[in-house]
């Protein structure tokens, strides 16, 4: 017997190709993250790889083929046959691509005297399972979050028709949709939107302060769509490219996220809370939070497949119907807490003093961070893409203009 731990973390690799009527799925895996197998040992811990090929099938059996759930449209396959498995060197590169995978995995094991550790040895396998068709829809669920505390399961879906996916999923992802139609990536977004913002603590700050001076729906409901048409555009901007990539620019958008809601609370103390003013100040800091969102959705918008604007569009809805839920929460909370608790201009400033205190923590802390990153130099390249931003902005800013002035005119004829 020999000591056998969970491993901390645990990568594994894999590649899904259909053809004709068979899905073959390669996988590779440390094979120390698979305990309660007695590999065969040669001694000091070398795995003796003339008696090791039934143990290897085991292991796969037990750690990973069982685990694999693979649906075609709504159906989920059969268990799979496992075709081949290869115990391979640490410094093996053939999972470089599927080709090299394949022909590495079905090809001649390693010679019987290769020195190779049992702790130290990658397990390949070749899992074959039985489809009705190449062109169909293809879903996976890894459960293999029990090989290690930490586990990542890289994913390449090689379609006969198209470009491969690659996805990184974490733990046990759920199905995951390999080929997501249009409905079924928004519908993904949707929710992903909505349980973002309730879980996100700075963006339910925010609207918390838009909501405190009003209580009125209808009028928060422009404030708040404001909001999100401009988080909306810096989102689908971020996404599409159109932002630096220095390790500087996250922690500079926290940090003025952190000053929204500072500024916006101090906005409440002083009783500023003229309904226009405020819903251009929502759209114009909604122009930072958009890439506070982006953030959150670089690891999950490989599930967009092909309908990447769309999953944006939706994620965007969720978001929407997240504040809208949330406003219908806090209006008649706040009008209670007003009528019976504290007056309501003393309670405005106390709840106001009590978010700005904890975003002035915010903006401190994040500002500390972010003086420790090296600013870059005024470059060509930087410099086009602050041009690009900076016409953007007052384009934005322009037409947010006109916007108000025409609601003043509607609301006052005798405006010119």
């Amino acid at each position: 017997m020999y000591a056998h731990d969970i491993p901390a973390s645990v990568v594994v690799q894999a590649y899904l190709r259909p053809q004709a009527q068979t899905l073959r799925v390669l996988v590779r895996a440390p094979l120390a993250a698979m305990r309660d197998v007695e590999f065969p040992l040669r001694g000091d811990g070398l795995l003796d790889l003339a008696r090791a090929d039934r143990t290897l099938r085991d292991a796969a059996q037990l750690w990973l083929a069982r685990d694999i759930e693979i649906r075609e449209g709504d159906t989920r396959l059969p268990a799979p046959r496992i075709v081949a498995v290869r115990a391979s060197l640490p410094s093996d590169r053939s999972f470089a691509t599927y080709d090299s995978a394949l022909a590495h995995v079905i090809g001649p094991p390693l010679a019987a005297d290769v020195t190779l550790y049992w702790n130290q040895a990658l397990l390949d396998v070749l899992l074959e399972y039985p489809i009705a068709s190449d062109r169909s829809a293809f879903s996976i669920r890894p459960m293999l979050a029990r090989l290690g505390i930490h586990v990542v399961t890289a994913v390449r879906y090689q379609p006969p028709a198209g470009a491969e996916r690659a996805f990184e999923l974490t733990g046990d992802p759920g199905l995951v949709r390999l080929d997501p139609r249009w409905h079924q990536a928004a519908w993904r977004f949707v929710r992903m939107g909505f349980a973002h913002i309730l879980d996100g603590t700075d963006h339910l700050l925010f609207l918390f302060c838009l909501v405190i001076p009003f209580r009125r729906f209808r009028a928060l409901a422009v404030i708040v769509t404001a909001f999100t048409a401009a988080h909306s555009l810096t989102l689908i901007a971020a996404a599409s490219g159109f932002v630096p990539d220095a390790l500087w620019f996250a922690p500079l958008i926290e940090t003025l996220i952190a000053v929204s809601i500072l500024y916006m609370a101090l906005e409440n103390i002083a009783g500023v809370n003229n309904v226009q003013r405020r819903w251009v100040m929502a759209f114009g800091f909604g122009l930072v939070h958009g890439f506070g969102f982006s953030f959150a959705l670089r690891e999950t918008l490989q599930f967009a497949g092909s309908h990447l604007l769309t999953s944006l569009l939706a994620f965007n809805g969720g978001v929407e119907l997240g504040q809208l839920f949330v406003l219908a929460l806090l209006i008649p909370a706040l009008q209670l807490l007003f009528r019976y608790v504290v007056a309501e201009r003393m309670g405005t400033i106390i709840l106001s003093a009590l978010v700005a205190h904890t975003a002035w923590h915010w903006t401190a802390d994040r500002w500390e961070r972010l003086r420790q990153f090296a600013w870059p130099s005024p470059d060509l390249p930087l410099v086009l893409v602050g041009l690009r931003w900076l016409i953007a902005a007052v384009l934005i800013a322009a037409a947010a203009w006109l916007a108000s002035a025409a609601l003043r005119r509607r609301k006052d004829p005798a405006v010119n």
